[in-house]
């Protein structure tokens, strides 16, 4: 079965501007339908609480101001348990991941990372989107 990526809608956590814009580029370039942004957890969080369902998978930066994309992440987990949710960080370290995977992380992706890189995770979540 063919894979629709126009019908993703991505919220993107990022608060590196050259990071932000790398994500787009792919995610434009892959055809997905629509990408938002928020420059922190907290930003994340309202966007989401405005108009939570509109987005069917977050990609995230780890180490923001104001609110983690860790502390984001378990928000996320109280209210939308099957949210897919990608976390882009720097943080390769196991006890990093293991923490993420505790707190229900989908996916994780250290940075640097390459386009081909985020384009196989994210498609791998839209995969298990398209399942449901």
């Amino acid at each position: 079965m063919e894979l629709d990526l126009q019908k993703l809608h991505i919220l993107i956590v990022e608060d590196n501007p050259r990071t932000l814009k790398l994500i787009q580029a792919v995610l434009k370039d892959m055809g997905v339908g629509q990408a938002f942004t928020a420059r922190d957890g907290r930003e994340a969080q309202t966007f989401l609480d405005g108009g939570g369902d509109l987005i069917n998978l977050i990609i995230c930066d780890w180490n923001m101001p104001r609110m983690s994309g860790l502390d984001l992440l378990k928000q996320v987990r109280m209210t939308m348990p099957e949210m897919p949710f990608l976390m882009v960080t720097a943080r390769g370290t196991i006890d990093s991941v293991m923490a993420a995977k505790k707190s229900g992380v989908s996916g994780y992706v250290v940075k640097p990372f390459s386009p081909a890189e985020l384009e196989q995770k994210v498609v791998a979540l839209a995969r298990r989107i398209d399942e449901n």
